[in-house]
C-alpha cells in the first residue's frame, strides 16, 4: 500500500474532531447559560475550546482533505469564539450580592406600567425576584 492512500487521513479525522469539540462544549455552555449556572471554574470549557483550536490547526500541519479542512476552520472559529467572548464577560458575583433565603434589601423602582413600586410594600410576604442578566 502506498503512502498516497493515507496521505490526509488523520488530518482529516483532526479536523472533523474540531468543530465536533467546539460545538459540544459550546451547547454546554449556552445549557448552563440557560439555566443561569455558569460554573465560576471555567477552566474545563477553555480547555476544551482551546483543544478542538489546536486539533483545527494539527489538522492543516498533517494535510487535512478538503472537507477536513473545512471542519477544521470551524472548529478554530467556533473555538476562538467563545474562548473570546468568556474573556470579555467577566461575570463575577459580588462579595456583597443577595443569596437565596435573605432578607431582600429596601429598594424602589418603576414597574411595568411606569408606576413607583416600593419593595417594603412586601413586607411579610414570600417573593422570589428574577432579575435578567444579560450575556453580552
Amino acid at each position: 500500500m502506498s503512502t498516497d492512500t493515507h496521505t490526509g487521513k488523520l488530518g482529516t479525522a483532526l479536523g472533523l474532531c474540531a468543530p465536533l469539540l467546539a460545538a459540544g462544549a459550546t451547547m454546554l455552555w449556552f445549557r448552563q447559560v440557560r439555566l443561569v449556572a455558569i460554573p465560576e471554574n471555567r477552566s474545563l470549557f477553555v480547555a476544551a475550546w482551546i483543544l478542538a483550536i489546536a486539533l483545527g490547526l494539527a489538522a492543516f500541519v498533517q494535510r487535512t482533505r478538503w472537507f477536513g479542512g473545512i471542519a477544521a476552520v470551524l472548529g478554530i472559529g467556533i473555538g476562538a469564539l467563545l474562548l473570546f467572548t468568556v474573556a470579555i464577560s467577566r461575570q463575577e458575583v459580588a462579595p456583597n450580592s443577595i443569596r437565596v433565603g435573605e432578607t431582600m434589601p429596601q429598594f424602589t423602582a418603576l414597574d411595568e406600567r411606569g408606576e413607583r413600586f416600593d419593595s417594603a410594600s412586601l413586607a411579610g410576604e414570600l417573593v422570589l425576584l428574577k432579575f435578567f442578566r444579560g450575556h453580552w
